[in-house]
């Protein structure tokens, strides 16, 4: 567990003794909750690694996930530069939102409409931020390899591990050709080829985009 700083000192909390905090998925950057903190849960979360809060509603402290099991373990908490608000990147465990929805801003998953209720995941992913697309893709061929379609092409490249290599390979060979010969919209549409191969390729060995990205985080500087 990482050793988090201790901002019990550092953060200007409101007349109610409350911080909001930001919650924010580690891995994908994806916000997942807003919620708020008091000095002891900030404290509490130091100690145990695994997000604290303070419920307003109910007036007492939260252990995030202590019911549901969706516990979020705290890799960084940072104060912003006013110091009136917490940002908490975390693991998330599983659904951040009580209505089991991935995040409380209507999930790319399961949107929120007007009336609070979820809608189809269609709808969604129009209107998925360009740091959403490849973390929404991974949970796709997740679903894909745990639940395979008959006749899936992506459920092929995740079944077989030379086909999905020799995809892979295919691909770059086609981003070489774009980049030595065509247009740079070419290359772009090769490239997105690429970044789906290896990331099927990826989830067939039970590999993610977060393994390879921190191969890249412990090789920089």
């Amino acid at each position: 567990m990482p050793e988090l700083p201790d901002l019990t000192d550092t953060v200007r909390f409101d007349d109610a003794g409350l911080v909001p905090v930001v919650i924010q998925d580690w891995s994908t950057g994806e916000v997942l909750t807003l919620a708020y903190a008091n000095d002891e849960a900030l404290r509490r979360t130091r100690e145990t690694g695994e997000l604290h809060l303070w419920s307003r509603s109910r007036a007492e402290l939260w252990h995030k996930g202590a019911t549901s099991g969706n516990v979020q373990r705290v890799r960084d908490l940072r104060v912003d530069c006013d110091r009136d608000a917490v940002l908490a990147l975390v693991e998330p465990a599983g659904p951040a939102c009580h209505t089991g929805a991935r995040t409380c801003f209507g999930a790319p998953d399961r949107p929120a409409t007007a009336d609070g209720s979820l809608g189809p995941a269609e709808t969604a992913r129009d209107r998925l931020a360009p740091h959403e697309v490849l973390p929404d893709l991974e949970r796709v061929l997740a679903a894909r390899r745990a639940a395979p379609p008959e006749g899936s092409y992506t459920a092929q490249l995740l079944a077989d591990r030379a086909f999905a290599g020799a995809k892979v390979e295919e691909e770059a060979e086609e981003v070489f050709r774009a980049a030595r010969e065509e247009s740079d919209e070419r290359v772009d549409s090769e490239a997105a080829d690429v970044l789906y191969h290896l990331l099927a390729l990826l989830r067939g060995r039970d590999r993610t985009l977060t393994d390879v990205v921190e191969v890249l985080r412990a090789r920089r500087g």
